[in-house]
């Protein structure tokens, strides 16, 4: 009798992984049959999940990872003490890996295979000339350069921390304006949440934010730089939107932020675009990209540019560890499960669209 138990837990387990499976092949296959209309079930999916989980400023699954943790371990000791057997064991741990992972896939990662974000904001990618890459990234430094004096700053001139929950808050609501012109940004405008228990941990891992699709809830560490704080948490909610690509979710941080009316996201979004354009340009030509300091050297904008990238390296520098490498494999691999085939080097290749939107202001 416990064998057919554990049998029909196995094969429960095994129907579930099969039609995530199918499922990815077949939206992997037929994106265009399966969208906006999927983006859409999704994003209003995530939304009542960041509605329930909205009762407090702290990412639930970030606790409940800890409680999950320790549920585990309890399990399995009591498992060993009372002799109840590997099979029972592996069936019910099995069963409950493959509710959460089929809950995951189907209620948001399958919007991986969703059409380019382009074609929903109306940009045409395109392989650009060096040329196009220094106009761009001269035009994000001096767009950077505007706001840079706007944002809190010490005696020294280095940035100061905002509140987080109020940016928190601004974050989440940053997309509703942007909604009514592309409707691909439709969804929750519940607030970020606050990492306060894994966030050290995910930062030592190279990772600034996570969104989690079991909760509906998008978040980040506290101890995220000041500067690229705004965009980072745009970039997370961006997710939530059902905006499951890396370079697109940082797309949707950039207009996000060059759409706000508060300074802090404003100047975040444009050095943030500076800083992917800057860093692509200084790959392909590291001279052309010195330049352009050289070329605005007295600029004070400019100059407090240059110390808040000094300073936002320095602040990532203190988390470099060898999780760093174990994380990016992972997440290299999660991406190109989902056909995101340049994995994370995708987080770089916002820059095309970047490219691509300064274009469309000349």
């Amino acid at each position: 009798m416990q064998k057919k138990k554990y049998g029909k837990k196995f094969l429960i387990s095994l129907i579930l992984l099969a039609i995530c499976g199918i499922n990815m092949l077949l939206f992997h296959s037929f994106p265009d049959f399966f969208f906006p209309t999927y983006r859409n079930i999704s994003s209003a999916w995530q939304n009542i999940l960041s509605t329930v989980c909205s009762f407090t400023d702290v990412a639930i699954w970030d606790i409940g990872l800890i409680v999950l943790a320790l549920v585990f371990i309890f399990y399995t000791i009591t498992v060993i003490v009372g002799k109840r057997g590997f099979l029972s064991w592996l069936s019910n741990v099995l069963l409950v890996v493959c509710i959460l992972v089929f809950v995951a896939v189907n209620g948001w990662m399958l919007n991986h295979y969703a059409p380019k974000l382009s074609e929903s904001v109306g940009l045409t990618i395109e392989k650009y000339s060096e040329d196009e890459l220094y106009d761009s990234c001269e035009y994000y430094l001096l767009k950077a350069a505007e706001y840079a004096d706007k944002i809190v700053r010490d005696n020294d001139h280095h940035a100061l921390e905002s509140n987080f929950n109020d940016m928190a808050k601004a974050a989440g609501n940053s997309y509703e304006s942007l909604s009514k012109k592309y409707p691909v940004f439709k969804g929750s405008n519940k607030p970020v949440k606050k990492l306060s228990v894994v966030g050290e941990y995910l930062m030592y891992n190279g990772i600034v934010g996570m969104f989690m699709p079991l909760t509906g809830e998008s978040g980040v560490p506290e101890s995220v730089p000041p500067v690229p704080m705004a965009f980072t948490m745009c970039h997370e909610a961006a997710h939530r939107l059902g905006i499951a690509s890396e370079q697109e979710a940082n797309f949707a941080a950039f207009l996000a932020c060059i759409n706000s009316k508060e300074s802090e996201f404003l100047y975040s979004g444009y050095y943030s675009a500076f800083s992917y354009c800057f860093s692509s340009l200084y790959g392909q030509n590291q001279e052309r990209a010195l330049t352009l300091y050289e070329k605005y050297s007295e600029d004070r904008g400019v100059l407090l540019v240059r110390l808040d990238r000094h300073d936002t390296f320095e602040h990532y520098r203190k988390y470099e560890s060898v999780l760093q490498d174990i994380s990016d494999d992972i997440n290299d691999t999660y991406l190109k499960t989902f056909s995101q085939e340049s994995g994370i080097r995708s987080y770089g290749e916002v820059t095309d669209y970047l490219i691509a939107y300064y274009l469309t202001l000349r």
